[in-house]
């Protein structure tokens, strides 16, 4: 996004201290000083783990469009990132069988209780992105996608003679999907004046052509990790039940897994207030500090298993520039010198601060929230399929949000 901005280039070392049990992105090294909640923020608990999926989603890579009867731009546009259910959907009823119901081809197949999806004998997850089943939150959001499209298609079915149901059924979901990106999710992240912004001028910074979309370094190394600085301490999955940390309790990948209530992390009418998220505030919990094996595989170094030395080496090696150098290129005040980084702060970081210091820890500041922005509503005007390129007023008619398309109220 920033072509013109110079690298960091910050010691490796310093990163991997930064990020390691005991640095400055560790929260367990100040969790003893808060007091219990203490580093809750505004918006409740689930909202990161959507962001995860929608993270799976435009970076799913594969098409179903081939042949010589497909035009060059067709495909490249089908091939560019995308927010369209692919992580869902895989190649549909005929490129991926194994994700429906073979006596109801245009619905999903689920678990024989519908509260998981189908599994071989191994317990490996027979899913449209492997990804969504790294842990019980982007599993029990997977699965809650799959129920919507079942009643799309019942509601359709109950209409007309349900002729073509499995293409208006995903169009209606993945529109749906899309409306709450922009109108729910990003409001909540980045603030609404600025979606309001982008959406009303275009983007400054990242405007793709239909076709030509791609995911810049600066959302992908960065700013779009925002989401590790959100993970609780720990989670309760049921009215009343035991708090646990995401990680190694609620892993993924085929493990047993428990019964997680939406109601505990988003915020549904009639219910007690949920789980909030994490505040920003460039620490990362301890279970993100100390990633698994199952996560991370086998690794050299201990320092490998910090998701934030992770995210703080990403942006080194593909040479972000400094938080305060994209800040001052958008014309915002760059945050006060911080001791840590005395040459400049690593952009991954900087925009953890920047919420904090700027937005409290409930949202992004000027430069994340411009950076995500931008992208995610550049990646929409540039799919051709999308409601915001092909019908831009078109407005939701089965969920005014989030909660309501999981069908999590009456």
């Amino acid at each position: 996004m920033f072509p013109a901005l110079s690298p960091l280039g910050t010691d490796p070392h310093l990163l991997m201290r930064a990020g390691s049990d005991g640095g400055v992105c560790d929260a367990a090294a100040v969790l003893d000083r808060l007091a219990p909640d203490g580093d809750d923020a505004a918006e409740a608990a689930g909202w990161p783990f959507f962001g995860q999926l929608v993270a799976h989603d435009i970076t799913a890579d594969r098409s179903a469009l081939t042949g010589a009867d497909v035009d060059t731009a067709t495909l490249r546009n089908a091939r560019a990132p995308r927010l369209n259910l692919e992580t869902v959907y895989g190649d549909g009823p005929v490129g991926s069988p194994f994700l429906f119901d073979v006596d109801d081809p245009a619905k999903f197949l689920l678990s024989d209780d519908g509260h998981d999806v189908p599994r071989n004998r191994q317990g490996v997850a027979l899913i449209g992105d492997p990804r969504n089943d790294v842990h019980l939150f982007s599993l029990t959001l997977h699965v809650a996608l799959l129920h919507a499209h079942n009643r799309i298609v019942d509601l359709l079915r109950a209409e007309d003679d349900g002729a073509d149901v499995f293409t208006r059924a995903q169009t209606a979901l993945t529109w749906h999907y899309q409306w709450i990106v922009v109108n729910d999710f990003l409001p909540r992240l980045v603030g609404r004046a600025l979606v309001e912004e982008v959406l009303g001028e275009g983007g400054r910074w990242f405007a793709p052509k239909p076709g030509e979309a791609f995911i810049p370094l600066e959302f992908a190394d960065a700013a779009y990790r925002y989401g590790h600085g959100q993970i609780r301490h720990s989670y309760r999955l049921v009215e009343g039940g035991p708090a646990v940390p995401l990680f190694p309790d609620l892993v993924g990948f085929g493990s047993p897994l428990r019964r997680l209530d939406l109601a505990q992390i988003f915020d549904v009418p009639g219910r007690p207030a949920a789980q909030r998220a994490k505040r920003l505030d460039g620490r990362l919990a301890a279970s993100l500090i100390g990633l698994p094996e199952q996560v991370t595989g086998a690794v050299d170094d201990a320092a490998y298993r910090s998701l934030a030395v992770r995210d703080l080496l990403r942006g080194e090696s593909t040479q972000l520039p400094s938080g305060e150098d994209v800040a001052t290129l958008l014309g915002q005040a760059p945050l006060d010198a911080d001791r840590d980084w005395p040459h400049g702060t690593p952009l991954w970081y900087y925009v953890l601060k920047e919420a904090e210091y700027r937005a409290g820890g409930d949202r992004l500041g000027p430069v994340g929230g411009r950076i995500v922005a931008e992208v995610l509503i550049g990646l929409l005007r540039a799919d051709r399929q999308s409601y915001l390129s092909a019908d831009p007023e078109w407005t939701p008619g089965l969920a005014g949000g989030l909660v309501e398309l999981l069908g999590l109220t009456a």
